[in-house]
């Protein structure tokens, strides 16, 4: 089956699909296996890249392997590195083109001159190397060879004549191009078949067989780059009106004569706020009072306007307690907002986290605009029969379990909608009546939400059991208390690091020999006495229990066991009163 609309009719855009590495004792060169003579190399002394020629491969590697695509290449303080693909996984196809998950990258150093370096200079470019390995083991990355899997189905037949014939580089949208910065010295050079656009989200696919029809459903969350970051360090929004968090998620349905798309976008609530880790299990939210707040509101809901029409907001947040606060805040700005309509609606209220069929209650509210909107759908010669008018964005604190849930249960009324209109199924039936093919639904949308709070959280989806079977389970709660504990611990101990990694990599942070280290600026590492302060704690309770034992038998021990209880009560005040300093906190960029 044609799987392109008839704008696509001009000669495809390919990039390499393998590439031959070699390693030389002063260079790395990165050719081609298809075309020998196309490619480039890489000085490991000074970092310069350079196109190849035919004097340039005269000697012998050291080492030669196979890598399958160049991520990109970033210049730090003294040298240059570059990011290649060693492993990939096959994981479906995008409109026909096979689509691949990076499942392992390598970081070439190309830093020879750093024995030239001042001693602050080896420390800063140790530490950026540190967040380049953070970086080798980020989840979720996803590309073609062939197509450009960050435009959505809607958007591709809106393409002018012969656009994909331009490389992927440039027919990509850079929003959602999580190695955009990384591009910049290959763009430059003209590698275009060497450069890779990677999306970062997630892409699941299924084969649903209803009633005589088979189909292929597909789940692509596409992840913003505009405000990358982790989740207690990237909250709410920018200056611009970028929020946190922000996926597309596009769902595609393909039958033998018909295609549907369907999108809901989620990001963090549009407004300033913030939830500095503070070593407690929950951290004060904290809304920022600004005179820019409608206007970030504003610039938010134009350009979700612009791209995908009319817009309904549900607020998934408890309305009670500092979430109710933040909602409020996020509501009061909404009245202001001409052309949004603004729905909130307490999920643990009225769900109580244990029944996925309660969101009828949301869905009754919203049904008859959710409809209007309707989806994307073309016929197998790519002429447009329908398109989506409008888009549902969802929200809740993290916009991962709770809004995760609700997608689910629109995507499936929306799922529904279009089997009943090309008579798959009748006006009565639905997808949840065929048990194994809702199955395989829900667990697309299960996948889906572990990958995208994996990147944006560090651990899978809560709430999982409730997408998966519609209902809370014991497993689910023991596996939900988990991802809660490890949550706690890579927020408070681990992300600042992650933040930092995201900030370098996707440019929001530029290294220069030119500015002052952002490791000079204050001497005092809190995080490095924290191990320290623990086993104060650990040996204060551990010497107070003893000398309370022997109280009964010698009196003196009391005075003992009041000293340790009050050296242990100290130091527990002090990091309490100190949390958020002792806490791994990002070093390369403000919040905002």
């Amino acid at each position: 089956m044609d799987t392109e609309s008839p704008s696509d009719s001009s000669e495809r855009f390919k990039l390499y699909d393998e590439l031959e590495l070699q390693e030389f004792q002063d260079k790395f060169v990165i050719k081609s296996h298809q075309s020998p003579n196309e490619g480039f190399w890489i000085s490991r002394v000074d970092g310069n890249i350079n196109l190849l020629d035919g004097d340039t491969v005269a000697e012998s590697p050291t080492k030669t392997s196979t890598i399958y695509g160049v991520v990109g290449t970033i210049r730090l303080v003294i040298g240059t590195y570059a990011i290649v693909i060693t492993s990939r996984k096959e994981v479906g196809s995008f409109l026909g083109f096979p689509v691949y998950r990076l499942t392992s990258m390598r970081v070439l150093a190309c830093n020879e001159a750093l024995r030239f370096s001042t001693s602050q200079e080896k420390r800063d470019e140790a530490y950026f190397l540190t967040l380049l390995k953070v970086v080798e083991s980020m989840p979720g990355l996803y590309y073609s060879y062939e197509a450009d899997i960050s435009l959505n189905l809607q958007r591709r037949s809106k393409l002018v004549e012969g656009w994909t014939s331009k490389p992927l580089w440039k027919q990509a949208d850079p929003r959602y191009v999580w190695n955009k910065h990384l591009t910049e010295e290959l763009i430059e050079l003209k590698l275009d078949r060497f450069i890779i656009p990677l999306v970062q989200g997630s892409f699941q696919t299924a084969e649903l067989k209803l009633k005589d029809s088979c189909a292929t459903l597909t789940l692509i969350s596409r992840r913003c780059t505009r405000r990358l970051g982790t989740r207690m360090w990237r909250r709410g929004a920018n200056f611009e009106g970028d929020t946190a968090n922000f996926i597309e998620t596009e769902q595609l349905l393909e039958l033998e004569e018909f295609k549907f798309s369907f999108l809901q976008v989620r990001g963090s609530i549009p407004i300033l706020w913030e939830q500095i880790v503070d070593l407690s299990y929950k951290p004060h939210l904290r809304v920022i009072s600004h005179e820019q707040t409608p206007n970030i509101v504003e610039h938010h809901f134009h350009d979700l306007s612009q791209r995908y029409g009319e817009v309904l907001a549900v607020d998934l947040t408890d309305k009670h307690g500092e979430e109710g606060q933040l909602s409020a805040a996020y509501a009061a700005e909404m009245q202001n907002q001409q052309n949004v309509r603004y729905v909130p609606f307490d999920f643990h209220y009225h769900c109580g986290s244990s029944n996925f069929d309660d969101l009828k209650i949301l869905y009754d509210q919203i049904s008859e605009d959710f409809e209007k909107q309707r989806y994307f759908m073309i016929d197998r010669k790519g002429d447009i029969l329908e398109e989506q008018k409008g888009i549902m964005r969802s929200n809740c604190i993290d916009s991962l379990d709770r809004t995760n849930v609700t997608q689910c249960y629109m995507a499936q009324k929306a799922l529904n909608l279009q089997l009943q209109r090309i008579g798959v199924l009748t006006s009565s039936e639905c997808i949840s009546m065929f048990d194994e093919q809702y199955g395989k639904f829900r667990i697309l949308w299960a996948e889906q939400g572990d990958e995208i709070s994996l990147e944006y959280a560090g651990t899978n989806a809560l709430k999982g059991d409730l997408v998966r079977y519609g209902k809370k389970t014991l497993t689910g709660i023991i596996k939900d208390g988990m991802s809660a504990l490890s949550r706690y611990y890579l927020n408070n101990f681990h992300d600042g690091i992650r933040q930092d990694a995201l900030d370098l990599i996707s440019g929001h942070y530029t290294v220069s020999r030119n500015i002052p280290s952002p490791f000079q600026r204050n001497g005092f590492e809190p995080l490095s006495y924290l191990p320290v302060a623990s086993a104060l704690i650990i040996g204060g309770l551990t010497a107070t229990t003893f000398t309370l034992q022997q109280v009964g038998r010698n009196a003196h021990q009391y005075v003992s066991s009041v000293l340790c209880a009050g050296i242990t009560a100290g130091v527990m005040a002090i990091v309490k009163a100190k949390g958020r300093q002792f806490c791994s906190r990002p070093r390369l960029c403000g919040l905002l």
